[in-house]
C-alpha cells in the first residue's frame, strides 16, 4: 500500500481523535497525520493518498484550520492522486447543513482533479439537507459525535477497511 497523508483540522478535538483511529488502523508506517494548519503544500504534494478530515461550524461552515488549508490546495497538482473525506457535524443542531464541510472539500478536490473514493451510506442519520449529500450517499464518513458517538469507532473501522480494499 502506497503512503497516505491524513490532514486534518479539529478546535473541539473529535475530529483529530477520528484521525488519530483512521491512522492507527492504517498502521503508522502506511499513514501519516498532519494538521491542516501546519502542514505544508510540500507535505501535501508528497502523497498519492490523501485524506482529508474536517468538522463543520456554525451554519455549514468549514472548521477554522481549513480556511488557509482551503487555499493551500490551490497549490497542490491533483492529477493522478485520490482523496478520501472524513468530518463530524450534529444533524440535530444543524439539520439543514449537516456535514456541509466535508462538501466543501468535496467541491474543491474535484475542480481540482482529484479522484474522490470513500463515499458513505446516508442511513442511519437523521437530517434535512447536506452539502455532503451526492445521489444519495455521502462523499465521505461522516461521524456523529454528539449524538451518535457509540457508532464511531465501528463506522470508522468499517471505513478504513473498505479504503485499503480500494487502495490495493
Amino acid at each position: 500500500m502506497a503512503n497516505i497523508g491524513i490532514f486534518y483540522g479539529s478546535t473541539s478535538g473529535n475530529t483529530q481523535k477520528v484521525a488519530e483511529k483512521i491512522q492507527k488502523l492504517f498502521g503508522g508506517d502506511a499513514a501519516n497525520l498532519y494538521s491542516i494548519q501546519k502542514a505544508s503544500t510540500q507535505d501535501l504534494n508528497k502523497y498519492q493518498y490523501l485524506l482529508f478530515g474536517t468538522s463543520t461550524w456554525g451554519i455549514g461552515e468549514l472548521q477554522d484550520d481549513w480556511a488557509d488549508g482551503l487555499s493551500k490546495l490551490d497549490q497542490v497538482d491533483f492529477a493522478g492522486k485520490t482523496v478520501a473525506l472524513f468530518g463530524s457535524g450534529d444533524p440535530e443542531s444543524y439539520p439543514d447543513s449537516f456535514v456541509d464541510a466535508i462538501g466543501i472539500l468535496y467541491e474543491k478536490v474535484m475542480a481540482k482533479g482529484a479522484a474522490v473514493i470513500g463515499f458513505w451510506p446516508t442511513d442511519g442519520y437523521t437530517y434535512e439537507a447536506s452539502r455532503t449529500e451526492k445521489d444519495g450517499r455521502f462523499v465521505g464518513l461522516v461521524i456523529d459525535e454528539d449524538n451518535q458517538g457509540h457508532l464511531t469507532d465501528e463506522r470508522i473501522k468499517t471505513w478504513v477497511e473498505e479504503l485499503k480494499a480500494t487502495m490495493q
